[in-house]
């Protein structure tokens, strides 16, 4: 008989090409805090077009699929998971939540510190819109600004500066059919970037100010992380696919051919052969100029990070992010994809590497499968009840985790 999924943590990656599932449970043989992955699966998913569900079925049997070879090789039954949200709909806007001091004595308690945070999501939005999660920047009270954390502090008025990630209702009606039909239970959400940020990024970067790219097959996940909080989140409807079509229309060869050639000879940055290389199917061989390789690869991620200068520049952070940029995601494989970031950004660029998880990495070591670490790495941080929250206290309406992601920053480890 399996175990419960209950005292282990679960990332499940739902990607516009494969779903991806990690299992992880504490190192007890570390000496420092870590968790040890101890199963994992992946399986295509061809039933999602830029990040949103437009097949049910086959995302179902994509999930169901990549948990079974989890569950396989962990011997844990999985029974619920920290889950991805994706999709161009996704995006963050910044909100103020001002209250009273409630108390005699006017010093501010936990009870406090929540009411703003809900006040903070007291916001205009559409009918097809809703809050998925609340990132508490920084507290003024009665007018001194910069407060982390401002329990126990004296004051009348207390004002919280917060960043609110929304999604289209329909979107996550149709990820929660999709859950429900796989007997897997949805405990939280989050956009890939952020859970990919958990822990790719050090304490210096979270401070001085880094830039998380989570280039995916058909999305690129964006976070800004600065001072220790989320900044700015988004969603580029931009991805390997279109490198892999415009490869098939620029060499004039089938879908199939292409991501071939983009997975064995694209490159970036001048890292990749130069003559010609070619690429055998059904017994026959197709030959093709590396320069011409490069010149389509180069053009369409030289698009992607345009529009993720972009979003810099919606939050004045263009090339000024002292962290740099860290890259993960499938796309992130491309050889020199980090210098040429590097180049068109304007930022320090390296890819993002799991340091603080250990297990059986093998099979998972690759930027693809970062993001679901970090999925199942905030899985764990969910469950530990030391963080103090009361989760039936909470506001109706959003997670468990807007309240508590901006206090995960700073107690991670460098």
């Amino acid at each position: 008989m399996r175990e419960s999924s209950s005292q282990y943590f679960v990332g499940l990656d739902i990607g516009t090409s494969r779903t991806r599932c990690v299992i992880g449970s504490y190192d007890q043989s570390s000496e420092e805090p870590k968790i040890a992955v101890i199963g994992h699966g992946s399986a295509e998913n061809i039933g999602m077009r830029k990040g949103l569900i437009v097949h049910l079925d086959d995302v179902v049997n994509s999930i169901q699929t990549a948990v079974s070879e989890a569950e396989r090789l962990s011997g844990i039954r999985i029974e619920s998971a920290t889950v991805n949200v994706n999709g161009s709909h996704v995006s963050g806007i910044d909100s103020k939540g001002v209250v009273a001091i409630s108390t005699a004595s006017q010093q501010i308690s936990v009870e406090d510190k929540l009411r703003a945070e809900e006040a903070a999501t007291i916001v205009q939005l559409p009918s097809n819109r809703e809050i998925i999660q609340v990132f508490p920047k920084n507290y003024q009270v009665d007018g001194q600004d910069s407060i982390k954390d401002p329990v126990c502090m004296q004051g009348v008025r207390l004002e919280v500066d917060a960043h609110i990630i929304t999604a289209a209702s329909p979107s996550l009606r149709s990820l929660d059919a999709a859950m429900e039909k796989t007997g897997v239970f949805a405990s939280h959400r989050t956009v890939s970037s952020l859970a990919a940020a958990e822990i790719v990024l050090s304490r210096k970067q979270r401070e001085a100010g880094a830039l998380v790219l989570d280039i995916g097959a058909s999305t690129t996940n964006l976070a800004v992380i600065e001072d220790g909080e989320i900044q700015h989140i988004a969603v580029i409807p931009l991805g390997g696919i279109n490198i892999t079509n415009d490869l098939a229309i620029g060499l004039k060869v089938d879908l199939e051919i292409a991501e071939r050639v983009k997975i064995k000879h694209a490159a970036l940055a001048g890292t990749g052969k130069s003559g010609r290389v070619s690429i055998e199917k059904d017994k026959k061989n197709y030959v093709f100029e590396a320069d011409d390789i490069s010149m389509i690869v180069e053009a369409r991620v030289e698009e992607i990070f345009e529009f993720v200068d972009k979003e810099l520049k919606k939050i004045h952070k263009s090339q000024k992010l002292p962290g740099g940029v860290v890259l993960v995601g499938g796309s992130a494989k491309i050889p020199g994809i980090d210098l040429f970031a590097k180049e068109k950004l304007g930022l320090a660029a390296k890819l993002g590497t799991s340091k603080s998880v250990s297990g059986i990495l093998d099979d998972i070591r690759d930027p693809s499968f970062i993001p679901v670490i970090g999925l199942m790495h905030l899985d764990m941080i969910f469950a530990d009840q030391s963080f103090g929250v009361n989760s039936a206290n909470l506001p109706s309406g959003f997670d468990r985790m807007g309240l508590v992601v901006g206090n995960i920053w700073r107690r991670i480890k460098p």
